[in-house]
């Protein structure tokens, strides 16, 4: 009875450390593509740590904001409409303007890493909760 227990743990350990290690290749695999999407080398792996950082990838952030490029006037632009669009006080919504800040804030952050300046016009630093006349 023993023996056969301990043939199913062996078999099941064995199972699950096959799966495992499967698993992280994948994870390994999908990690350097994206790197290399991101551009390959220092600002790629810049680009991916910023990506896990703010939690918003470049595409997601491009979709959001409406961008095919990562052209600073096309941004700031967007950003400016949507932002308004989607204040609160206007019947807007604050979630939609946190994931427009947020999706900005990728984009100007993905900017300096490839050393585009994003528009200095003060709007980055405007926050969804920011209550002050320039704010929303």
């Amino acid at each position: 009875m023993a023996k056969y227990l301990v043939q199913i743990i062996v078999v099941g350990a064995t199972a699950v450390g096959r799966a495992f290690t499967r698993a992280l290749k994948q994870e390994i695999a999908a990690s350097q593509q994206a790197a290399q999407r991101a551009g390959g080398g220092k600002a790629g792996s810049e680009s991916a740590a910023t990506s896990a950082k703010t939690g918003i990838t470049i595409e997601e952030a491009k979709q959001i904001l409406n961008v095919k490029d990562l052209d600073p006037k096309a941004i700031q632009e967007n950003y400016d409409f949507l932002f308004k669009i989607n204040d609160k006080a206007k019947g807007g919504s604050f979630y939609l303007q946190s994931k427009v800040f947020r999706a900005k804030e990728r984009l100007d952050a993905e900017l300096q890493i490839k050393g585009t300046k994003p528009p200095k016009d003060g709007a980055e630093s405007r926050s969804p909760d920011d209550k002050s006349p320039g704010g929303s």
